[in-house]
């Protein structure tokens, strides 16, 4: 296949698969994935004076918490039980995750593996009697790092 076909990649078509967890296709599918953000932290050199301060220099890396959402789910699912247990019982259990971007044949364009991830915030939007909206639940993630896959 032509590379220039696909490019640039559409972003509406991916799923996000948890290591560890009993496959559900429930919790493959979101409405939105956000924080593969990756940042390198630099500090300031000083090198004998005020005068003799060098440019900041690369130090660490910071990645920016993992957000995921979807339409709040009627029954509990392997995922949701999986941050009840972390928020109701206080006890983490880090799983890798994999999240891929698809093509129009469902075949993978890119993929992220995410490691060691687990639950630190739990959201359920808002009920309005006025609209008729879908509520939505986002969960937010914190995890070491990721990588790409090819």
């Amino acid at each position: 296949m032509d590379e220039f076909l696909t490019y640039p990649a559409p972003g509406f078509h991916f799923a996000v698969y948890f290591n560890g967890l009993a496959p559900s296709p429930i919790d493959l599918s979101f409405q939105s994935v956000s924080g593969l953000t990756v940042t390198i932290e630099t500090e300031p050199l000083n090198a004998g004076g005020p005068s003799y301060l060098h440019k900041d220099l690369p130090v660490g890396l910071k990645f920016e918490n993992l957000k995921l959402k979807r339409g709040l789910k009627p029954t509990p699912s392997p995922l949701t039980k999986w941050c009840e247990h972390a928020f109701e019982d206080f006890k983490f259990k880090p799983l890798d995750l994999l999240i891929v971007l698809m093509d129009e044949n469902h075949l993978p364009l890119h993929s992220w593996k995410v490691i060691q991830a687990y639950p630190c915030k739990y959201d359920i939007g808002e009920f309005n009697a006025e609209t008729a909206s879908v509520v939505i639940e986002t969960l937010e993630l914190k995890y070491q790092y990721f990588k790409t896959i090819y």
